[in-house]
Formats: structure tokens, sequence, C-alpha cells
């Protein structure tokens, strides 16, 4: 019995070397450099094969990665002498980013980075000379990546049956995986060259196989601005009549402000529309996003849409952006309906519209008031009772009436303490400008706190005039915000403006 366990150690023992020796043999293949060279490592693996190598997983999943690891560092994204540092800050952030637990995560990036810096080392051990030990880089030929090729062809054809399309799947996977780690690292143009050659060929080949994550990777390069590998994909989607979400990838990237990345999906992937990543981009506020899709020739409907997502989001620097875009016609014919797309959602989102209407998104303070008033009086279809309420109460002309009837009102009543109070204090016993600041200092304070743009609102707006009136200033039903707060300023004590 013990001879016999034994024996079975020693034959565990033995498939361990063997499968090892595969994943080493298969390794050597992303350095070769001549044509004898590829016969000899060919003979090697099927010598291995034939001796009983079974673990053909593990190896094409190591050597993919590998081979990824090699196209990295010719394309000078990363050295092997400072890898370690980069490898941990690049899958700190991309872990960071990605769904699932914590502590799944850093378990996940401990075995990733040991397997990375594996790959480096290795990387560094068949270009680091001997004698010298000085490290050496020359990028591989076309020559030489076509025996790459050949050579991990006829190790898929030894493989035979022993690969699933799963496996095909994981490997594609992890080929990918270091091209999008080191993505912005990536030297431009990297896509057309030797090294982009040698990954293009690989992930056909493990299409070929069976991989069918081919949009996954996809949009996830897309995510994390892998400009180089999202084109590479493109190239493979199509000459394998694959479909890739482009429109998705492209939500993605703009998501995540990958501007190169847009510009690849934009000019090579043909998206169907623009608008989804727009809105997207102006709900989270995302100025330069909204920028370049401006820039690239949204329609104008597109960027009213835009608009009024953004205002109703509370983003109103992206607004204000998009007000100075938008010809004034195109404003001024969907005005109302701007006004109610502007409302939005949930709460808080008044302040939108609100904003619209003090930035006199019309351009003309009369059109812009017009606009409100249509809307509080019920004239238009669909009107939001929230909304019809607040524009009825501050933005409508019965507001600006029911402003000046205040107006007057606080008028009479300051009168009566003037003239009829009984405080130890009387007020007429003070100085002019001091009764001035007690009677209106409120109305002051209120519609400086509407500062940020160049209407008030119609209420406030008609206590304003009527205060005008009794202070002996010549203004009309028709005088605006900011000329009547800076009047009403002048004849404020001047410690108290600003106060």
């Amino acid at each position: 019995m013990k001879l016999r366990n034994q024996m079975g150690a020693c034959k565990i023992d033995q498939q361990s070397l063997l499968d090892y020796g595969l994943s080493v043999a298969l390794d050597a293949i992303w350095f070769l450099r001549t044509k004898q060279d590829l016969e000899g490592l060919n003979g090697l693996i099927a010598k291995i094969v034939a001796s009983g190598a079974k673990d053909f997983a593990r190896a094409i999943l190591r050597t993919s990665l590998l081979a990824s690891c090699v196209a990295a560092c010719q394309s000078k994204a990363i050295s092997v002498g400072d890898s370690k540092e980069i490898v941990a800050d690049r899958l700190h952030d991309r872990l960071r980013d990605c769904p699932g637990a914590d502590h799944l995560k850093i378990e996940a990036g401990v075995k990733v980075e040991k397997f990375m810096e594996w790959a480096l080392q290795c990387i560094h051990m068949h270009h680091c000379s001997e004698e010298t030990q000085r490290y050496r880089w020359n990028c591989n030929t076309l020559q030489e990546v076509q025996l790459h090729l050949s050579a991990f062809r006829a190790f898929l054809d030894i493989a035979g049956d022993n690969l699933s399309g799963k496996i095909f799947t994981e490997a594609f996977d992890a080929a990918c995986f270091p091209l999008t780690l080191f993505s912005s690292l990536f030297e431009p143009g990297w896509s057309s060259g030797s090294s982009a050659v040698s990954i293009k060929g690989l992930l056909s080949l493990l299409v070929e196989g069976g991989a069918d994550n081919v949009n996954q990777c996809f949009l996830e390069a897309a995510r994390f601005g892998s400009t180089e590998l999202v084109r590479i994909l493109l190239e493979i989607a199509y000459q394998n009549s694959l479909g890739v979400d482009i429109d998705l990838a492209l939500v993605y990237a703009s998501h995540y402000c990958k501007l190169d990345t847009m510009a690849c999906l934009v000019d090579e992937g043909n998206p169907s529309s623009l608008l989804g990543p727009l809105i997207k981009a102006a709900e989270r506020g995302s100025l330069q996003v909204v920028h370049w899709f401006v820039g690239r020739g949204v329609s104008e409907i597109e960027m009213c849409l835009a608009l009024t997502t953004a205002a109703s989001s509370g983003h109103f620097d992206v607004a204000s952006y998009l007000l100075e875009q938008i010809p004034q016609q195109i404003l001024e014919a969907l005005s109302t309906q701007i006004l109610k797309a502007a409302c939005g959602q949930g709460s808080g989102s008044l302040e939108g519209v609100a904003f619209l209407l003090r930035s006199n998104f019309l351009g003309d303070a009369t059109a812009t008031y017009d606009a409100a008033d249509l809307i509080a009086r019920g004239a238009t279809n669909g009107e939001p009772p929230d909304l019809v309420a607040f524009l009825k109460e501050h933005w409508s002309q019965v507001a600006f009436a029911e402003g000046v009837n205040a107006g007057e009102a606080h008028f009479v009543n300051v009168m009566r303490v003037l003239r009829r109070g009984t405080s130890p204090v009387c007020l007429d016993a003070l100085p002019s400008q001091m009764v001035l600041g007690i009677a209106y200092l409120p109305l002051y304070r209120a519609c400086v706190s509407e500062v940020g743009g160049q209407l008030l609102p119609q209420r406030l707006r008609g206590e304003l005039v009527e205060a005008m009136s009794r202070l002996g200033e010549l203004t009309g039903a028709e005088s605006q915000g900011k000329d009547l707060v800076m009047t009403l300023e002048r004849h404020m004590p001047a410690f108290l403006v600003g106060s």
C-alpha cells in the first residue's frame, strides 16, 4: 500500500511537471526570432503533449495574458523597471470602478497583481542580456509576429477538442485585460504597429476557437478609455460579422470622459445617435463632454433636450453654455416646452425653471416673462400642476400685480408706524435714509438673494416698481430687475448695503 501511494505521488508530480512545461513552452512563443526557433518550439510542445500534458486551459490563459503584456511593453506603455508600481496603481483604479464586494476586489487584485508581475518578469528574462544584465528591447518585426501566430495556431491544432468555448472566452478576456489596464499609456497609433498585429491575430484566433465575449471586452475597453483596443475590437467584430454595441460603448466612454475613445467610436463605429450620451453628460454636469458633443455638430433640438436636462439636474454651468449655443429663434419657438421640460422630476426640480427665467433665456425680458405667464394661465397643453402654481406665484402677470399691491400695503403700514406709532423710539426722529433702510431692507435683501440672473421674479419686480414710485424714481411697469435693484441701493444707507 505504501509503495502504491508513493508511485501515485510520483505520477502526480510528473503530471504537474508536464503541465508546467507546457505552459513554459507556450510562453516562449511570443519571443521567437527565427523559423528554426519556431520549428524547434513546435516540436517541443508536441512532445510535451504526447507525454501526457493536459492542462491546456491554464496554458492558454497564461500565454494570452503574457502576449498582451509583451505588446504593452513594446508600445512603451510600461517599462519593466517601474512596472510594479504602475501595475498596483492601475489595478486599484480599475477595481475601484468594478462592481462587487470590497474584500473580493482586494483578493482579486492581489492575484492579478502577482500574475502581472510574473508576466513582466518573464519579459525581462527574455530580453535581458545575461552577459551585461542590461535591458534591451526591439519591437518585433511583422515577420516575427507571423512566427508567433503560426506557433500559437499550431498549439491550438494540437490541443484540438481539449479547449472549450468557455476557455477561449476566458483567454480572450485575459488578452484584453492588460491592454485595458494600461490604456492611457499607449502611444498614439499603436493599433497600426506590429505589436497590434500580434494582438489582433491572437484575438482573432481566440474568436475562431469560440470566444463569445467580444462585445463585453469592447464595452469595457470603451469604459476605461483604451482607444487602441477599441479600434482593434471594432475591426475584429466587423471581420467576423459580430455585433458590438457602439451606442452603449459611447455612453460608457462619455460617462468617464474618455474623449479620444469617443472620437474613435464616432468616427469609426458610426453610432446611431449622439443624443443618448449627450443627455447623460448633461445630466451628470460634464461640461467638457457636452462641449465635445456640441463641437461634433449635434442638432439644435438635441441641444435643447440637453439644456432642459442640465437645468432640471441643477447643472447651471452646462445649461448656461448650451444657452449660448442654441439659436435664439429655436429657443423662442420652443419656449414653453423648454420651461415644462426643465421642470424635470423629483424634489427641487423647479430650480431649473427658475434658473432659465432668471437667465432671461429668450434674450428678451418681455418674451421671457410672457412665456412664463402663458404656462401660469394654463394657456398651453400638459402643464404640470406644481409648475403652474410656481409660475403663478412668482413669475406671472398676476404675481407682478400682487407684488405692486403688496408694495402699496407695505408703504401704508410704514407710514402708519411713522405717524401714529407709540414706540418710545419715534421713526420720524431718525434720519430719512435710516427710515428707508428700515422700510426696504427686507425687499433689498430678497432681491439680492436672486443674484446670478438678469431678471427678477414678477412678484419681487412688482414690489420694486412700487417702491421706486414712492422714492420718486421715474420707472415704468416695463423696468427690469437689475436696474431697479441698483436704484434702490442708491437710496439705502451705506452701512446696510451688503449686510
